[in-house]
This record gives structure tokens, sequence and C-alpha cells, in this order.
């Protein structure tokens, strides 16, 4: 089962090493890893996504719970969160290829933020499925090189 961590913890050097540390030592391959400033000054909050055990993962948050500069650590359900990734793409766009690109980017309602003789660089943003959709869609063309960011998440909103 996936399983969508957030760790809120204070801003400082270590801390990330300590955190994944103790995922590889219990066995979990992360397989995403985000973490940034929070509207808190001095604080950073880790989104992690990893696949296990329910009972093992529960070991693993009580351990993190632990550690010195980790201030609080939940479990992210799916049903109660709206969660992201973002991703750029330099994609080669030769001029009879680019009618036809732009129809992928307007369906994907992703953005060209550069573009150059022969090639365009994409930003795509959405569910981490609608990332790999974007990836489909644009594998007949040729993709030079991408990347994209782990999954962030929040809960919704609730009074």
């Amino acid at each position: 089962m996936k399983h969508t961590i957030s760790i809120l913890c204070d801003d400082t050097p270590g801390v990330m090493t300590r955190i994944s540390g103790l995922f590889s030592r219990r066995g979990f391959n992360i397989e995403s890893l985000t973490v940034g400033h929070t509207e808190k000054k001095g604080k950073s909050r880790f989104t992690i996504v990893v696949q296990g055990n329910d009972q093992i993962l529960e070991q693993v948050r009580k351990q993190l719970q632990k550690i010195v500069h980790v201030i609080k650590v939940w479990d992210i359900k799916k049903e109660d969160a709206v969660e992201r990734e973002h991703a750029l793409i330099k994609l080669k766009v030769n001029a009879d290829q680019r009618a036809e690109v732009l129809q992928i980017v307007t369906a994907l309602q992703a953005r060209i933020i550069d573009s150059y003789q022969d090639g365009w660089i994409l930003e795509v943003t959405g569910e981490t499925t609608a990332v790999d959709n974007a990836f489909n869609l644009l594998s007949p063309y040729q993709i030079i090189e991408s990347i994209r960011t782990g999954k962030i998440a929040l809960e919704r909103y609730t009074k």
C-alpha cells in the first residue's frame, strides 16, 4: 500500500539525512521525496511517498517522531488531500510538429515556458496521473531532457 507521509521539522542541516536514513534502514524505497520551507520561518515540510506494510510504517512514523528536530509526523490519506506534481520537459520540436505538440500542450493545460530554434521547454503541473499522461502523450516526440518533482500534498481545509 502506498503512503504519503508529511513531516514538519526545524530547518536545520542534517535533518534530511536522518529522515531518509530511517527509511533506508527499514528497507523502504522512497518513491518520492520533496521538501520546502513552510509559512513558518525556520520550519520545513517533507512529503514522502513510500510503499509498504502498514505496521512497519507505523514503527517508522514513531521513530521519526523521536528525531530531535522533527515536530510532527502524519499520514495524509488520498481522499483527504490535494496532491500535485510538477515537471519540466525539454522537447525537440521541428516545424512540422509544432501544431501537433501545441494541441497536446493545450489539452494537458501545460505551458511553454521557453522556446528556441527547434525546441521547447514545457511545464506540466497536476496530479501524478496527469504528469504521467503528459509523458505518455509526448513520448512519440523527442524528449531531450526532463525532471519532475515528487508529490506534494496538503490536507483539505475543513472547519
